[in-house]
């Protein structure tokens, strides 16, 4: 077809359909598939990871419990699900264990969590105002977080020793009580765990729920100011609100932290007096690794496992009725 006003023929439109792109531009598809390749090999070193420390341990762990396993022997009779039974029947050998530390276990979490709450939010909208030095206050609640459990452990158990820990010694010299049985009778054993735990990790919450408030926009708390709301309809209606989803975080990893307590009481109280602070993942630890009996800790494992996830899913279905 000829251009009318230039006299030059113009290509037909299905040449100029079927021209090659510009520059040797690849087609979408390929661009697409290419980013999607380099994107997991990126990914795969945590994959890697992640199925051999992770997917491979868990699998293999399920099929320990199928067994009476015992490391030391060559023989693991397959017992099916005999195991898992053996822990809902009362009388059975493990049965009466187990269940005394989920208690112990239950006893700790009841205990620590809302203090572990409570304390780090209390402090967090403290150092969210404006104070002077509040830098420094931020380090100094964080720093004991980022000592080891054994380091906290050993330290206390020192302090808290009844004939020649520190603590009584001060309380004796203010007149107060010094004999204080701290770590070998209940409730004093408790309220030292519980203690020593709360002082150890609760930098850890207040730096997350600080960070969560930083989030909120002071339009909000101007606008309920303006309508007459004190510090405590603000705190209630505006604080919380807003730190919501930062606080179903902070909870459900503080449950699972406190459920899966182990250094502090192996180390302190030994699970004592008697086996009153033993909790689940002692049991399990001496169980599979003093005791020998594998498949009946892995199945331990797994029953926990199961009871952390409903209670997981439990508080995330909590926070989103709460949110509607």
């Amino acid at each position: 077809m000829a251009n009318s006003s230039t006299g030059i023929a113009s290509p037909p439109a299905a040449s100029v359909l079927r021209a090659p792109l510009r520059g040797g531009s690849r087609p979408r598809g390929a661009v697409a598939r290419r980013k999607t390749l380099t994107a997991y090999l990126f990914l795969a070193p945590f994959l890697v990871i992640f199925l051999v420390f992770v997917v491979f341990p868990a699998v293999y762990g399920l099929w320990i419990s199928l067994h009476v396993w015992n490391p030391l022997l060559d023989n693991h009779p397959f017992v099916g699900l005999q195991n898992f039974f053996d822990l809902f029947t009362p009388g059975s050998l493990t049965f009466g264990d187990f269940w005394e530390s989920m208690g112990a276990t239950g006893i700790f979490v009841v205990a620590s969590v809302p203090f572990l709450l409570a304390i780090p939010l209390l402090i967090a909208v403290l150092l969210n105002r404006k104070i002077k030095g509040g830098t420094i206050f931020r380090g100094i609640f964080f720093a004991p977080y980022v000592l080891g459990v054994a380091v906290v452990s050993v330290l206390w158990r020192y302090l808290l020793d009844p004939q020649l820990g520190v603590v009584n010694a001060v309380l004796g010299l203010l007149g107060l009580p010094s004999d204080i049985p701290w770590t070998v009778d209940v409730p004093w054993a408790w309220i030292s765990l519980v203690g020593i735990t709360v002082w150890w990790t609760l930098g850890l919450n207040t730096v997350i729920l600080l960070a969560g408030l930083k989030g909120i926009s002071a339009d909000l708390y101007e606008a309920a100011s303006l309508d007459g709301a004190n510090a405590w309809r603000q705190f209630t209606n505006v604080t919380l609100p807003g730190l919501r989803p930062v606080m179903t975080f902070v909870v459900t990893v503080t449950l699972l932290a406190s459920a899966n307590m182990f250094g502090q009481s192996f180390l302190i109280t030994q699970g004592g007096p008697g086996t009153e602070t033993r909790t689940a993942i002692m049991y399990i630890a001496n169980q599979g690794l003093v005791q020998n009996q594998m498949g009946a800790a892995t199945a331990m494992s797994y029953v926990l496992f199961a009871i952390l996830a409903a209670v997981s899913v439990l508080n995330f279905r909590l926070q989103r009725d709460n949110t509607k």
